[in-house]
């Protein structure tokens, strides 16, 4: 079997990437996901915003492949700007609670220079489980 596209209903088409690829085995890998919605539009500026966003997307790419975000193993954040992350620990953590509850996968932070996309604040990718049917 080839991999499978995975593509939330209703998000505008990735273009030139997918947005997730789940392998036979039910390994889902899931491309960086940044802080905008489904339509590709930033509607939150700031990075808490952009954050909670991410995860939301990163989560509804999960429920799309059949699983739910207790199947995420693995988070790789690529963050612009250490000085943003660090003063806004406490929200980050309450904004995160609030899409993954008490999920903590295996995680790394990476401090970058820049996005492609120049309103992103941050860029997450991921890697699931999502244990096939049948």
């Amino acid at each position: 079997m080839a991999p499978k596209t995975i593509q939330p209903e209703g998000w505008a088409p990735a273009l030139g990437y997918a947005n997730g690829m789940l392998m036979e085995d039910g390994t889902l890998h899931i491309a960086g996901q940044i802080g905008w919605n489904a339509q590709k539009v930033f509607e939150r500026h700031d990075f808490v915003g952009q954050m909670e966003q991410t995860l939301e997307n990163i989560a509804a790419i999960v429920r799309a492949a059949g699983g739910d975000v207790g199947d995420i193993g693995r988070l790789t954040w690529f963050v612009k700007d250490k000085a943003e992350y660090m003063a806004h620990q406490r929200e980050i953590g309450e904004a995160y609670r609030r899409v993954l509850g008490r999920h903590f996968p295996a995680m790394s932070l990476i401090i970058i220079k820049d996005l492609v996309e120049d309103e992103a604040l941050l860029e997450i990718e991921a890697t699931a489980f999502v244990k096939p049917k049948g």
